[in-house]
This record gives C-alpha cells, structure tokens and sequence, in this order.
C-alpha cells in the first residue's frame, strides 16, 4: 500500500512540473515576441503606434506632410533636412509614429519635460533670417543651423540657433564682418532672442537687397 501511495504522490509530482515547464514556455514565446516588436520599432521606428523610439536614419512623413530626412552625422550628431535645409543636433531625438501613419519627433530635456519638434528646420531658418535681415543662410556666410536645449531648469526649451555672419560698417565707414544668431522655439516658431556682439550698437546693418 505505502509503495502504491509513494508511485502515485511521484506521479503527481511530475505532473505538476510538467505543466509549470509549459506556462513558463508560454510566458517564454509571449515574452519575446514583444521583445521583437520592440527591436523593430526602434530599428525603423514606423511600428507601434504610440511607441516612441531612438530614431533612425530615414525619411520620415512629418505631420505638416513634409518629408523629413534623418542621416547620421560626425561625432554622434544627427543631420535634420527639409526641404533642402539642414539642422544638425546632438539630443537625443526620438520617433513616435500617430494613427494617421505620420511622425513626430520628440526630445526629452534635462528637467524631464518632453519637447516635441513641431517646428522643421527651414521653417526655424526663414524666420530667424527675417529677423536677422538677412536673405540666405548659405556656406560662404558661415551659416549653421543647430537643434538645442537652451534656458535653464523649468525654463529650458528647445530651440533652433541659427549663426551667421553679416557686412556692416561701423561708424559708417570700416567694412566689418558681424556674427550674429536667432534662437527659435522648436515648438511654437517665436523667436526667443537675438545675439550680437558687443560693438553692434556703433555699426549700421544694410538689409539685403
């Protein structure tokens, strides 16, 4: 009797392993196909509505319908395009795909908040360059356009900077070459301030013909 007791407690024993083997396979296969899915949104970044992620190098539709082209850049920085106007940036820009198949790009600033790029680079560079009175941001000009934090704490936003060098005269007279640069909202297009040297009050800025 005690040896039929002793097969029949091994007998469940058994059992029961075995069908803990089979809820732990099942967690298993769920386990990783989320994984899988994960890799492929953060390897394209076009899947999981929602889901946002490292972003790519790609072409991406923006919610305005423009095409955006992400291209890796020197040193870890990202080169941002739009219609043929760049931005390059070293934050860590990020993909989130909306239900109507379009793209946002967002950035996590350091207080945490989350800023979204609604502004695209062309847009940030005609409006910094109207303030400027300037007409181009070209090459020979030294023109560069960055995506960055700026401000500090709660006050931190996320801006384009857009440097370039303009002709001035100082004292209406010396031909000199002036640095100057706009920084503008990447969210709402405002241009947040406008950098000079400290000598631009003694010379005069014609405004490009």
């Amino acid at each position: 009797m005690n040896k039929t007791i002793m097969m029949f407690v091994l007998a469940s024993i058994l059992l029961i392993s075995v069908g803990f083997v089979a809820a732990a396979d099942n967690t298993s296969v769920r386990d990783g196909t989320g994984d899988y899915h994960n890799e492929i949104v953060a390897a394209g970044g076009q899947n999981g509505t929602g889901t946002i992620a490292q972003i790519q190098a790609g072409t991406y539709a923006g919610e305005g319908g423009q095409q955006i082209q992400i291209q890796a850049g020197e040193n870890n920085r990202i080169r941002l395009r739009v219609d043929g106007v760049e931005a390059q940036t070293q934050l860590q820009l990020r993909s989130e795909q909306t239900a109507e198949g379009k793209t946002k790009m967002k950035v996590q600033l350091s207080n945490g908040k989350n800023a979204e790029v609604k502004v695209m680079p062309n847009t940030a560079s005609e409006t910094a360059l109207e303030r400027l009175r300037l007409k181009n941001c070209s090459a020979e000009r030294n023109c560069s356009i960055e995506l960055k934090e700026v401000g500090e704490g709660e006050k931190a936003k996320l801006a384009y900077e857009v440097q370039t060098q303009r002709e001035s005269r100082v004292f209406g007279l010396f031909k000199a070459q002036m640095q100057v640069r706009a920084e503008v909202d990447a969210e709402n297009g405002e241009v947040l301030r406008v950098g000079k040297p400290w000598w631009a009050f003694l010379a005069a800025e014609p405004e490009e013909q």
